[in-house]
Parts: structure tokens; C-alpha cells; sequence
């Protein structure tokens, strides 16, 4: 993993891994790990909001892969993604 950032709803990930790995799988042992760890290191907010259910994640992803940009712009998109948004779209 290269870089992440998250907000209330969803987290990016900018992860640079070998093209033979299944992404179905990347995306279960990365779930189950931080749900571990969250569960964890935030033992009174894991208890408060998900004592008794069986799931920390939904069930549901969102892969893309990204060519023609650096990592470092990828992870400046990353970084500026919980930032407020100060552009308008034209009237």
C-alpha cells in the first residue's frame, strides 16, 4: 500500500501489487485484517457500533487501475479527497 485517506463513507487506497494476484482476494484479506486491527486499537467504538454483527465492511469494492499519472499524483488525488471543494462548476 502505497497511500491511503478516508472518509466517513469509503477509503482510497493507492496499492502497487504483482499483476498474478486475484484483486477479489487482495480486497477480503485487506477487509478482514483492518477490521481485525479497528476491532481492536478502538475496542469502546467497535463495541458502541458493531457489537453482535458479523461485518465491519460492506460487501461491495471499487477497483481502477490507473496509467499515464505518477504515483505522486495519484496520491495528491488521494490526499485532497476529504478536502473541501472551492471550485464551481460554471453557470
Amino acid at each position: 500500500m502505497l497511500d491511503f485517506n478516508g472518509e466517513s463513507d469509503h477509503v482510497h487506497l493507492i496499492i502497487d501489487d504483482k499483476p498474478d494476484i486475484a484483486l477479489s482476494k487482495l480486497i477480503a484479506n485487506l477487509k478482514t485484517v483492518s477490521s481485525s486491527l479497528i476491532r481492536q486499537e478502538f475496542l469502546d467504538l467497535a463495541a458502541k457500533y458493531f457489537y453482535n454483527k458479523p461485518y465491519f465492511w460492506t460487501g461491495g469494492y471499487f477497483v481502477a487501475s490507473c496509467g499515464g499519472v505518477t504515483v505522486e499524483q495519484l496520491k495528491k488525488y488521494v490526499e485532497n479527497q476529504n478536502s473541501p471543494k472551492v471550485e464551481t462548476l460554471p453557470r
